[in-house]
């Protein structure tokens, strides 16, 4: 019986080992980066979107580093016309980053590098659809083989370190530029080896631009991104319904670019988000699909303004009307 036992507890162990075992995350060989055309006609829209901006929210003492924008055009799905207003500026992106996280995980399941238990698949649903923190920390823990806790001499951190630094790796082979995500998010603060991670005093914080959260947000729901099925099990945790009886004030559906819709009464509208809110910043990436045609990517961040609900609304708003004309 002892030997059965000890036989037994190996082979647990064995299988918790599969399950947490990751590695590197490697883009297939067949991947290609979209074609990313710059639209000057776009980029008219958005430069008069934001000078509309800034005219409607004076009084608010909204300036113009105070918000970025990136449109993608996905009528022609082959090829990505874009244009941005202040796209590559390095911006904390708060739980828009969990859509970054939640990408890789896929690509990680995809590849049998991570196991699909039910405890990873309630953690990628509440990290998505209810933007949980906890559930963020736990699905980073299981992408880069990394766990909070205690600080770390220089060498041991480092190795820790370079494992946090996987999906910076990942994003960076396949042509993304100008980000940092390998940060958890918290509700409150970091502590330990999350706060030497940081640097201390936040130099090594989360930074997304709007033009890589549109690429990443375009590329997945045109299934560029992964296959088919695990396209549609993204798509499926961003799926927003504007309108939908919900008592939270911040809902992603009701209180972003959601909130256009509703505004519009753009009834026959599909929406698909990922937001994310702090005490200085509101953001929302958002995919839109009207029944006149329309197929649009949208990204703005916003920061010193997080209780201004009105910028992103309005912003999408003039966007849609722009292209519309």
């Amino acid at each position: 019986m002892r030997i059965i036992s000890s036989i037994l507890a190996i082979v647990c162990c064995s299988v918790s080992f599969v399950i947490a075992q990751g590695g590197e995350i490697v883009k297939p060989r067949d991947y290609r980066a979209p074609t990313m055309r710059p639209s000057i006609e776009l980029k008219a829209i958005v430069d008069n979107a934001a000078r509309e901006a800034l005219q409607a929210f004076s009084a608010r003492n909204i300036k113009a580093t105070d918000f970025a924008i990136t449109v993608i055009d996905l009528r022609e799905p082959a090829k990505f016309n874009w244009a941005e207003y202040r796209g590559e500026e390095k911006i904390y992106p708060a739980s828009v980053v969990k859509m970054f996280f939640m990408a890789a995980l896929e690509r990680q399941l995809e590849d049998k590098k991570v196991t699909f238990t039910p405890e990873l698949e309630r953690g990628l649903k509440d990290m998505i659809v209810d933007s949980s923190n906890e559930a963020t920390q736990y699905i980073l823990d299981v992408l880069t083989e990394t766990a909070s806790g205690a600080e770390m001499p220089q060498k041991q951190f480092e190795e820790w370190q370079y494992k946090r630094n996987r999906l910076n790796r990942w994003f960076s082979s396949m042509g993304y530029t100008n980000i940092n995500v390998n940060q958890k998010t918290f509700c409150e603060d970091a502590y330990g080896i999350e706060q030497q991670s940081r640097n201390y005093k936040g130099q090594n914080r989360n930074m997304i631009t709007t033009n890589a959260t549109a690429r990443l947000l375009a590329e997945i729901v045109t299934g560029n991104m992964n296959t088919p099925e695990r396209t549609a099990r993204m798509t499926a945790l961003m799926k927003r319904d504007p309108f939908a009886k919900t008592n939270d004030p911040d809902s992603q559906a009701t209180a972003f670019t959601g909130k256009m819709l509703i505004d519009r009464k753009i009834t026959d509208a599909k929406l698909w988000s990922k937001a994310g809110w702090t005490s200085r910043t509101r953001h929302d990436a958002a995919y839109i699909e009207t029944g006149d045609g329309m197929k649009l990517v949208i990204a703005i961040y916003t920061e010193n303004h997080s209780n201004e609900k009105d910028v992103i609304p309005f912003i999408a708003g003039k966007l849609l009307d722009g292209i519309r004309k």
